[in-house]
């Protein structure tokens, strides 16, 4: 599309059964009750003048620009502010009217800088359009008295600008702050004419303030005193592309605006159904990384990963590493060879890499790291509900009455989201957050949690029981959903189980931590509370009893009657923005695409017929299988696209002894990440802005993403693996992503209905998208499970064999931060690391003072299976006994301290329970040492001293 400014109606949609009827400047309009004159208005097409108007706040009514007349009403009311009435008849350009904004107009104009065709807002400013709307062509007052020219601007933020000098003080930032995001960082300093924007206290930056950079104060602002650094450095964009953005489980839409091939900036989609036109700093700003100076743009080669790096053509490349897969087959059997798809890929790309495994290599050894961190969300909720899914849409929190969040943290790690919850949190909801860390959802800015039960690391199952046994034994359980829609006599079978005395809050309070007072309250809050919704993240899945926690959650929504409808449901937050496409294309090596076991014969035999070879019924091997096999002498090859399993996965000294046991390691990436250390083949890949494709999103929603700009490489990455596919000799010759997905549907029933043209006229679609539902799905299990009847499963507490002792007296648990992204290779490289510049661990005053350690100390993180040392932060965020860290940074190498234990059901490793010590250090570890070494003699180029900066 051309470049235009987004449609803004002015005030908010309402939502109403109720229609009314009145007339605009002679049209009749017929809109919901309570919709303002402003936003009917503009429905049919009319432009009434606004400032301090904008349609994703509420009406504010004080810019007095948007002044209207109505027949039989005295005055001039502020259209924002006025709802349409039955019959009305509404007048907005008269005579008066116009005289009126005139003379408001020019107050604004004479204290704003008279500098329209340098201004970098020129031809894309609101102010300047509506002075052009109201007709002003001079100003009466004069610049001599006191005005606000002078002031400073505020250039902190390395995103944006804050130039008071064209502050208007519409308040639009200040409510977008607050409305929108939630954070409350902004607010309007002083009285009259001293009033004026303030970012916190008065010592305050935009950069030292709570502001999270979201953006939404930049979208909100009419004026240039809010701004885009790129906008001033690149100039106004000339076409918009609409795009899914690649970071979190959001999925958020955006308008990828542009000025020839450059990227100005990213603007939230109001269309956008996921975030319904809000951003983090991440989607919204931090895009930077996909022109890095570190992007390696030509394939490169080398014999062993102790020489340097040669550049070599796409079509050496390719033939080289056919000719390595060709030979380790031969000489090895097929079942040396395997694959690892993305999660930050998109879901053509992540099919094609499956299904070159299966057709090409032969076998199903594919595993992607989606099952090392929501396997078993995949397990539980197949097992308890028939799908591998959520059950809801983002929509669904609106309607909710108690929010349970367990083992998530949505405002750092789905913080679009986030917003959204914590929006209906201030609007009534009552909220329940099982964490061990007091997360900002605890205690933040007008948001507080009716209960917080910080719960001892490992103890998921115990607690999810005890609550159980509360509902169950006080009779608060909602057996006529159950027998109209459960198994009633396993439903039996498990009340029994969890009404046991030993499964009692008082019972178990000394294994969970968790007073029992505190879980019985939150026990009947949910239970009588109203529409009570389940939201969870990895601090539920990795676990070694992930699968039973998954199970335990089940159990509680369908005790309680909430699954089915708005406002309920069990709703898994995916950590990156494909986890849930990557496990519906098949890329578990137990799985063809939907979900369907290899042994199914019914099932090979659709894949065997559209693909034209047999496929092995046996399961392949999972990530850690295959180094195992590696270090085992018989597992000699991998194709890893957009996956740096070095960086992210568990026990980093397994990890390496694996990768370094291969012959042939093929890195398909952006950067010579961690894994590439080990590659012996680098196939440059693309970024999200260079390809055509779909995400699915935490709520099962495919999204299309659009290509903005060509490959940098030459190549978008579904390319990359269609021409390695044929250098093997296979006979792939897709034209178009949309041609792949025709493909999925046919082979995939919950992708049946989904092709292109829907996807370009709807904008999205929530899977299953079948005959059944040929709509979509956005709430599940409406009228009855996938499978059935609902499965209640008994899940006993078994605790972890990762147990502290007086060698290791302190449990790490991991997680993420607001301002980076999974291993960070994508945020490392903007300027998000003005927030977080390197991992820290966080640590109870009781237990930093019984070491001597205080803020800002080096400290030794030592395990049982390894040590590394980085800088300590005191909070009583964290219990005692308990610290926390995050994995951004390939420096600190967290997850050389996690061990190899995990869920029981799936495999996927246990990272939030990790029994450690933590000691004062000197500096880096030697296994620090000898990686950053590795590092700088892996990344050597032929004819050049390229050393990436990681």
């Amino acid at each position: 599309m051309g470049y235009e400014r987004q449609a803004d109606f002015g005030t908010p949609e309402v939502r109403s059964d109720t229609q009314v009827t009145c007339t605009i400047d002679g049209r009749a309009v017929t809109v919901p009750a309570g919709t303002t004159v402003m936003r009917a208005a503009a429905l049919t097409g009319g432009a009434i003048p606004k400032l301090c108007a904008t349609d994703n706040v509420k009406q504010f009514g004080s810019c007095r620009m948007c002044l209207i007349e109505i027949d039989g009403m005295r005055g001039t009311p502020a259209s924002c502010t006025t709802p349409v009435a039955e019959g009305m008849t509404v007048h907005t350009q008269t005579p008066r009217l116009q005289k009126l904004r005139k003379g408001v107009m020019e107050l604004y104009i004479s204290d704003h800088p008279l500098d329209c065709l340098t201004c970098s807002a020129n031809n894309d400013c609101e102010l300047q359009d509506t002075a052009a709307q109201v007709g002003l062509r001079d100003v009466r007052y004069g610049y001599a008295g006191e005005n606000h020219l002078d002031q400073p601007a505020d250039t902190s933020n390395p995103y944006f600008d804050f130039d008071p000098s064209k502050c208007i003080v519409c308040s639009r930032c200040v409510r977008a702050c607050e409305e929108v995001q939630g954070t409350f960082a902004l607010t309007i300093d002083g009285r009259g004419f001293g009033s004026k924007v303030s970012a916190g206290l008065a010592s305050d930056s935009f950069l030292s303030s709570e502001c999270v950079s979201c953006g939404a104060c930049v979208q909100a602002c009419p004026t240039a005193t809010l701004q885009e650094k790129a906008v001033k450095e690149i100039g106004k964009p000339e076409r918009a592309v609409v795009t899914t953005c690649a970071y979190c489980g959001v999925g958020c839409t955006f308008r990828a605006e542009m000025r020839g091939e450059q990227l100005v900036r990213m603007v939230p989609w109001k269309d956008g159904k996921a975030n319904r036109g809000h951003s983090c700093v991440k989607g919204r700003f931090a895009w930077g990384y996909a022109q890095h100076q570190d992007r390696i743009l030509k394939p490169m080669i080398r014999s062993s990963i102790d020489e340097p790096w040669r550049e070599v053509s796409w079509e050496e490349a390719l033939g080289h590493t056919a000719r390595e897969l060709k030979r380790i087959s031969e000489k090895y059997g097929r079942q040396a060879l395997g694959g690892i798809t993305s999660s930050r890929c998109t879901n053509e790309e992540t099919f094609l890499v499956q299904k070159l495994i299966r057709a090409g290599f032969g076998n199903n050894n594919v595993d992607t790291c989606a099952r090392v961190c929501h396997s078993p969300t995949g397990y539980g909720l197949k097992t308890t509900f028939g799908t591998s899914a959520g059950t809801q849409d983002f929509d669904s929190v609106e309607d909710s009455d108690v929010i349970l969040v367990i083992g998530a943290n949505p405002t750092d790690g789905h913080p679009v989201f986030g917003s959204r919850m914590k929006k209906r949190l201030r609007q009534g909801a009552k909220l329940i957050v099982i964490d061990p860390r007091r997360t900002d959802l605890v205690r933040s800015p007008h948001v507080a949690a009716d209960y917080h039960l910080p719960l001892r690391p490992g103890t998921n199952v115990a607690v999810l029981t005890a609550l159980a046994h509360v509902i169950v034994t006080e009779g608060l359980a909602d057996e006529a959903f159950v027998r109209e829609r459960c198994d009633w006599d396993e439903y039996r079978h498990w009340a029994d189980f969890v009404s046991d005395a030993r499964h009692s809050p008082e019972f178990l309070e000394p294994v969970t931590g968790v007073p029992a007072d505190a879980l019985r309250g939150a026990a009947r809050l949910f239970a009588t509370g109203g529409n009570g919704a389940i939201y969870y993240g990895l601090g539920v899945t990795e676990h070694s009893q992930g699968s039973s926690t998954v199970m335990a959650i089940a159990n509680l929504a369908m005790a309680t009657g909430n699954i089915g409808r708005r406002g309920v449901g069990v709703n898994p937050l995916r950590g990156q923005n494909n986890v849930q496409g990557a496990c519906d294309m098949g890329s578990f090596p137990h799985e063809l695409p939907g979900y369907r076991h290899v042994s199914d014969a019914g099932a090979r035999a659709l894949f065997e017929a559209e693909w034209g070879v047999k496929i092995d019924p046996e399961p392949g091997l999972r990530i850690p299988n295959m180094l195992d096999a590696a270090t085992d002498g018989v597992f000699k090859a991998l194709y890893i696209q957009g996956e740096d399993i070095l960086q992210s996965d568990p026990d980093t000294k397994h990890v390496s002894a694996g990768l370094a046991a291969m012959e042939c390691v093929i890195v398909h990436d952006l950067f010579l990440n961690e894994t590439a250390n080990y590659a012996h083949v680098f196939l440059p890949g693309s970024s999200f802005l260079e390809k055509n494709g779909t995400f699915t999103n935490a709520e099962r929603r495919i999204q299309p993403v659009r290509k903005v700009m060509e490959p940098l490489n030459g190549y978008e990455d579904w390319q990359v693996t269609q021409e390695l596919a044929r250098a093997i000799g296979l006979d792939w010759n897709y034209t178009h992503p949309s041609e792949i997905m025709d493909e999925i549907a046919r082979l995939t029933p919950t992708f049946s209905g989904v092709n292109y043209a829907r996807l370009d006229a709807e904008g999205s679609l929530q899977w299953p998208v079948n005959a059944a539902a040929p709509d979509g799905s956005p709430i599940m299990h409406v009228d009855g499970f996938v499978r059935g009847k609902g499965k209640f499963v008994v899940t006993d507490y078994v605790p972890t064999d990762e147990r502290t002792g007086p060698r290791f007296p302190l449990l790490l648990t991991t997680g993420r931060i607001l301002s980076h992204y999974n291993v960070g290779a994508q945020t490392r490289r903007t300027a998000n690391v003005a927030w977080h510049p390197e991992d820290l661990l966080e640590m109870h005053p009781t237990d930093a003072e019984n070491r001597g350690v205080k803020s800002g100390d080096w400290v030794r993180l030592a395990s049982r299976a390894g040590e590394t040392t980085l800088r300590v932060t005191v909070t009583d965020r964290v219990a005692p006994g308990v610290v926390y860290t995050t994995f951004h940074h390939p420096a600190t190498q967290a997850n050389v301290v996690t061990t190899d234990y995990s869920d029981w059901a799936t495999n996927c490793p246990e990272y939030k329970v990790t029994a450690v010590q933590v000691t004062p250090s000197n500096g880096p570890t030697d296994w620090q040492e000898g990686y950053e070494e590795l590092t700088r003699r892996s990344r050597r180029i032929e004819g050049g001293a390229m050393e990436a900066a990681e």
